[in-house]
């Protein structure tokens, strides 16, 4: 796949943060708060986890809604909605409640979907229950826009990686971005809806030199003790970790700096401002590389 950002990208963006920079955040005078509910899993608690903080720091107002659900698909969420039309208590999933009554709790101005990112390559496990639940959503909030999350690739050290269909599997991250993007805007544009490109931007610090994240491979896992563990210097994803005195290894999920990137990209997608002058940054996160992940999410929103 070529590039996705060129000079003239570059350039455009650069004037757009000037014009942001004059701009004034009437939200943080009283105005509502945009209100954003949020269909999916850990990957978009991964996601919405610093975004608070970060709409805080812009000056805008944001009220969340979540129906999330540990490695929850779309074919999942659309079983409990069926299961709560025909009044099986099965339906009541999410923390006793109904996706239709969490959706019926006030008005929502948008509403996001997501795939589970172990089927986020294969377009056809979308089939039917994106358009399903974009077709229930809209019945039940009319007003708010609905748009699709676009999740992230593995580490590039995963053991394995996505399913693409016919029983196969990604071979590496990359493969992972491009089949998983390719499903992801084949969903959005037979739905007419927008996309949060955050694995866009995983994928553009993932594939920069001085950005990417390299395998430690003087470190051996199984001769490991705590506290030892592996240089994971530009890491998106949780990694090694010691759960007590065991090694655990999470090649899926957005440590704090990934979460911090996931949550940039969705400020710039729901307040059309430019992240990359934001001065929020977990105190976990390097303040350099916070930087470059302001800059990467700013360039990714730009580009859409």
């Amino acid at each position: 796949m070529s590039k996705i950002y060129s000079s003239s990208i570059r350039g455009l963006f650069a004037l757009w943060i000037i014009f942001l920079s004059g701009l004034v955040h009437a939200q943080a005078n009283g105005e509502k708060p945009l209100r954003v509910f949020l269909i999916g899993n850990s990957f978009s608690q991964n996601a919405g986890k610093y975004l608070p903080q970060l709409a805080k720091d812009g000056g805008f107002a944001l009220t969340l809604g979540r129906a999330e659900l540990p490695g929850c698909p779309l074919k999942r969420h659309w079983e409990l909605v069926e299961a709560e039309e025909n009044n099986d208590p099965k339906g009541k999933a999410y923390k006793g409640k109904s996706l239709k009554e969490l959706l019926s709790e006030g008005k929502w101005d948008i509403v996001t979907i997501q795939q589970a990112s172990i089927l986020s390559g294969d377009v056809n496990t979308y089939i039917p229950y994106a358009q399903n639940l974009y077709n229930y959503i809209k019945k039940i909030q009319p007003d708010a826009e609905v748009v699709i999350h676009q999740t992230w690739a593995y580490r590039s050290d995963a053991p394995s990686f996505s399913q693409t269909g016919e029983g196969k599997y990604a071979q590496t991250d990359t493969e992972m971005w491009e089949k998983s993007r390719a499903a992801y805007h084949s969903v959005a544009a037979r739905l007419g809806i927008r996309i949060i490109p955050v694995g866009d931007a995983f994928h553009q610090l993932s594939a920069a030199e001085r950005t990417a994240y390299k395998k430690d491979t003087s470190f051996i896992a199984g001769r490991a003790a705590k506290p030892r563990l592996p240089d994971q210097k530009n890491s998106l994803h949780v990694g090694y970790f010691y759960k007590k005195e065991k090694l655990e290894f999470d090649s899926h999920h957005a440590n704090d700096a990934g979460c911090y990137l996931g949550g940039l990209v969705w400020y710039g997608f729901l307040f059309k401002s430019s992240p990359a002058e934001l001065k929020f940054r977990p105190k976990t996160v390097d303040r350099r590389f916070a930087k470059q992940l302001r800059i990467a999410a700013a360039e990714v929103i730009t580009s859409q």
